[in-house]
């Protein structure tokens, strides 16, 4: 049987250039300036729902990149696979906030934040993959087929 994949020194540092390149568009998107759609008495609400949506966007993106960094790291020589398995762990994933009809954000913003949510997402089932040393495991249905052969076997 072949050695199952791995990541690779040009996967890690194509997702690093992404996570920055996402990241800095976070930061940039975030700018209060002229982000809120509708300006009312409300105001004061919505600013902190935004702020509120740029810090788990932000969080969320540093925690890939420290992830990313880790596995550099790594990949480098500069850690361990025992210290990278023990200290180079993904946090899971922050819930999702309750849209607060009262801060609509401008749909450009949205789909930035729906960026980094999918981009965390593969971070997610990279470091899965990867603690699990990339190891193919088989579906439902070849574990029943193997499961009635080896009934099928014993009559």
């Amino acid at each position: 049987m072949a050695e199952p994949a791995d990541l690779s020194p040009t996967i890690v540092e194509t997702l690093y250039n992404e996570a920055l390149t996402l990241a800095d568009e976070a930061r940039a998107a975030f700018d209060l300036s002229g982000r809120l759609t509708v300006a009312s008495e409300d105001e004061d609400l919505a600013r902190i729902a935004l702020s509120c949506e740029a810090l788990r966007t932000t969080t969320r993106m540093m925690h890939a990149i420290a992830w990313l960094l880790n596995q550099r790291a790594y990949l480098a020589g500069e850690l361990s696979e025992f210290q990278l398995r023990r200290h180079g762990r993904l946090p899971p994933a922050q819930p999702e906030s309750a849209a607060d009809p009262r801060a609509p954000l401008d749909p450009a913003l949205e789909q930035l934040i729906d960026r980094t949510r999918r981009f965390y997402a593969r971070i997610e089932r990279l470091d899965a993959a990867w603690r699990n040393r990339f190891a193919m495991q088989p579906t439902a249905i070849h574990r029943l087929r193997d499961r009635l052969g080896m009934a099928v076997a014993g009559f």
